[in-house]
């Protein structure tokens, strides 16, 4: 299911790419007369690209053509477009060049940053993130022979050998340096080993931080209210798991394998499965249009980098800073803010938890050496 950009981006785009010619074409006036028409001509490139962008954007796509190739191809025509506006630049402008090749190229850097995003959001294909994407265009892009993203296999196989005893794992919220730290590194490269010597409570905690930034739960929002009412039985609850896309079936038997794995230590790690099933409730089962539990919302937030350093003395300007995060700290929500827990998705997860071999006959079940 393709992902829908962002507002706060797409408001930034539309802002960014109308104002672009208005930019350049000031740049050159200011560096002389001669050469306002060469940075208009820059300028309208941009303008113009934007507006086929977001034509092609709303297009059916012909016969063998998916939406991302299109976003894809207008990206790449973008940034030829212009490298190619910055060339003729160069050779047209005698007086200031210098002035109209600084605004053309940082035109194209932030045009090409903005395209870079809308892409990644739409589906995933143009990146090497795994957090925030769909885990069906993660696991198709890993190809690693699983139907499981890589970094759940990784921080599952670690905490089986090293971490299930861990008091309050899965509770534990983990440090956020450390967890904004391995978000990177898998997300560079989604099949990275643990460092070294990591702490299991913050291995876990990244576990939650994946399944809180895909954008659609692994219980899929068409089955939520058949889960719901389906909780109490063990035929119907695996009758309806059938209907989930592979990938989707095969990672939540996974993921809760691992749980009944830790429910089994709960006399060391005090956390049971009805204790679980209220952690991940809320990271697995989700209705379409839930604007985000606490939970899930925290653990989001969590992911964000700290806000950059501004220099309010130097002469940097909101045109500048287009592509900056805008993180406020004030944004981050508590958990004890008191929604009320979703008490029937809960029950739904115990159950899969406890009666995980029973529900999931025909997945083999995930088994660690």
């Amino acid at each position: 299911m393709p992902l829908a950009e962002s507002p706060q981006w797409r408001q930034k785009a539309t802002n960014f790419f109308s104002s672009s010619s208005f930019k350049l074409k000031q740049a050159g006036q200011s560096a002389g007369d001669n050469i306002a028409d060469v940075a208009g001509k820059v300028g309208s490139v941009v303008k113009s690209r934007w507006a086929v962008f977001q034509e092609s954007r709303q297009r059916q796509p012909p016969p063998g053509e998916t939406v991302q190739e299109r976003f894809i191809s207008a990206a790449a025509t973008t940034g030829v477009l212009l490298r190619k506006g910055i060339s003729e630049t160069k050779e047209k402008v005698a007086v200031g060049k210098v002035k109209v090749e600084e605004a053309a190229k940082k035109t194209a850097d932030k045009s090409k940053t903005i395209l870079n995003n809308i892409e990644r959001w739409q589906k995933g294909v143009a990146s090497t993130d795994v957090f925030g994407v769909p885990i069906e265009a993660t696991v198709q892009r890993e190809q690693s022979g699983k139907a499981v993203p890589l970094v759940l296999v990784r921080c599952a196989d670690y905490l089986v050998i090293s971490g299930l005893s861990n008091e309050y794992l899965f509770k534990s919220e983990g440090e956020k340096k450390v967890l904004q730290q391995l978000v990177s590194l898998y997300n560079e490269d989604s099949g990275s080993s643990l460092p070294d010597g990591v702490n299991p409570i913050d291995v876990a905690a990244l576990i939650k931080c994946y399944l809180a930034s895909i954008p659609e739960p692994l219980t899929t929002f068409s089955l939520y209210d058949e889960l719901r009412d389906a909780r109490v039985s063990i035929a119907d609850l695996r009758n309806i798991l059938k209907k989930l896309p592979n990938v989707n079936y095969m990672t939540l038997e996974f993921v809760t394998a691992l749980l009944l794995r830790v429910s089994r230590k709960s006399s060391l790690n005090k956390m049971d499965s009805r204790s679980l099933a209220v952690e991940f409730a809320p990271l697995i089962m989700w209705q379409q249009g839930d604007s985000g539990t606490d939970l899930r919302n925290h653990l989001r937030f969590t992911l964000k980098a700290p806000p950059k350093i501004v220099d309010t003395t130097s002469n940097t300007t909101e045109w500048d800073l287009l592509d900056e995060d805008d993180v406020d700290a004030s944004s981050q929500i508590p958990l004890d803010d008191a929604s009320p827990p979703d008490y029937s998705s809960i029950e739904v997860i115990q159950s899969l938890i406890e009666h995980h071999n029973a529900i999931f006959t025909d997945a083999n079940e995930t088994v660690w050496r």
